[in-house]
């Protein structure tokens, strides 16, 4: 009696703290039986990638090989369980599901480590927008003639936030994004594929690729504008009125963040999209996102979690850097909050934190400060984020 006491108790807890979940995330102990081999990369990696990884001499391991198929199959086999996500790297997949039964039996697969909630069924607060204050930016663009030291380019409105990192010389000289390739992952790109300012990107097909890891669907256009704004300040090519950082390049767009809420799940959407693009070949990725606390405040970060090493956006960072991308990651808005310092995944070691100040280089008083808390210095580098023309 006194054991079937305990077995129902420990039911009662399992169901009780899985019952405010419809979102979990699944890790497995290990690739066994996997059909996937290093003795054939280009089954998981494009030629891009595979050349990159050749170039800095990066070797191909175990975290590049996919989730072994027969994991994946056995969950999807269970009825009111959706597979959302799968990341290779961290070795595990989220799911949608309220059917705490499949919840239990997904648990006891001998091949899974652990099971555990990452999302809930509704909202404990309405997030308007997780971004900065829209007055912080200027989208009220105006042709202007000003050109800095017979310049190829007539910058107009962005002149100055061009000028700060001297990128007229770099463009003079024929750097402008030629040849390379970046992922920029974000809350939605909102009518990229309409506006005046990005008709060069649309008509050269710089739009290489885009991917809703939210919603998992090809759309990303009619979703929040904050990616769109990010996309401006690096492809816009408008001469005499708005002209970004690197008009040349070309772009994956892809969705990651839900401005609805705040929940982990969106940095493991973080963590696969940043897998896509390592495995298609992409250059840069381009993060402007950042967590510190949730929704839901179980999964609440302290400072002392932002090591470089801890948190799943983090973890995803480094991997993505050791395999040759650059990570460029906004270093936080949470100067002006009691948080104050930076934001996950920006604390990542190998992530480029990059702090906000206006086009004279005053810090932005919202900009997150460092160290992260293992010391590291961060952000690692500043541009301009206050008074931005986007």
């Amino acid at each position: 009696m006194h054991k079937l006491m305990i077995g129902i108790c420990m039911v009662c807890l399992f169901t009780n703290s899985h019952a405010q979940f419809n979102r979990y995330l699944i890790k497995f102990k290990n690739k066994a039986n996997n059909p996937f081999s290093f003795n054939n990369p280009s089954a998981f990696l494009s030629q891009r990638a595979i050349d990159r990884r050749q170039v800095s001499s990066t070797p191909i391991d175990s975290s590049d090989l996919p989730i072994t198929p027969a994991y994946i199959d056995s969950v999807k086999q269970l009825v009111n369980v959706r597979i959302l996500n799968a990341s290779k790297w961290l070795n595990q997949i989220s799911i949608q599901t309220t059917d705490l039964n499949a919840v239990n039996t997904i648990s006891n697969f001998s091949f899974v480590e652990n099971i555990s909630g990452i999302a809930a069924k509704n909202n404990f607060t309405t997030r308007k927008n997780k971004f900065i204050d829209s007055s912080i930016l200027n989208n009220n663009i105006q042709a202007n003639s000003k050109t800095y030291n017979t310049n190829q380019i007539n910058y107009g409105a962005s002149t100055a936030q061009i000028s700060i990192h001297h990128g007229e010389f770099l463009h003079n000289h024929g750097f402008r994004g030629n040849g390379m390739q970046m992922a920029i992952l974000d809350a939605g790109f909102y009518h990229y594929n309409t506006l005046r300012t990005f008709d060069s990107i649309n008509l050269n097909r710089q739009i290489i690729g885009t991917w809703d890891f939210v919603n998992n669907e090809a759309s990303v256009a009619e979703d929040d504008s904050h990616g769109m704004h990010c996309l401006s300040i690096i492809g816009a090519n408008l001469p005499g009125v708005f002209v970004g950082s690197a008009p040349k390049t070309s772009f994956y767009l892809f969705r990651t963040e839900d401005v609805s809420s705040e929940y982990p799940i969106e940095e493991h959407n973080l963590a696969v999209a940043a897998e896509k693009a390592d495995s298609l070949g992409v250059d840069v990725c381009s993060v402007s996102l950042g967590y510190t606390n949730f929704d839901n405040p179980i999964f609440d970060y302290t400072y002392n979690n932002l090591n470089g090493n801890t948190t799943i956006s983090a973890k995803a960072v480094d991997l993505a850097a050791k395999k040759g991308l650059i990570m460029v990651i906004a270093a936080g808005n949470e100067g002006n909050s009691s948080w104050h310092y930076i934001s996950t995944p920006a604390d990542a070691d190998s992530a480029f934190a990059i702090g906000a100040v206006d086009t004279l280089g005053n810090v932005a008083s919202f900009s997150s400060y460092g160290p992260s808390s293992d010391g590291g210095i961060k952000p690692n580098v500043a541009s301009v984020g206050r008074n931005t023309v986007i």
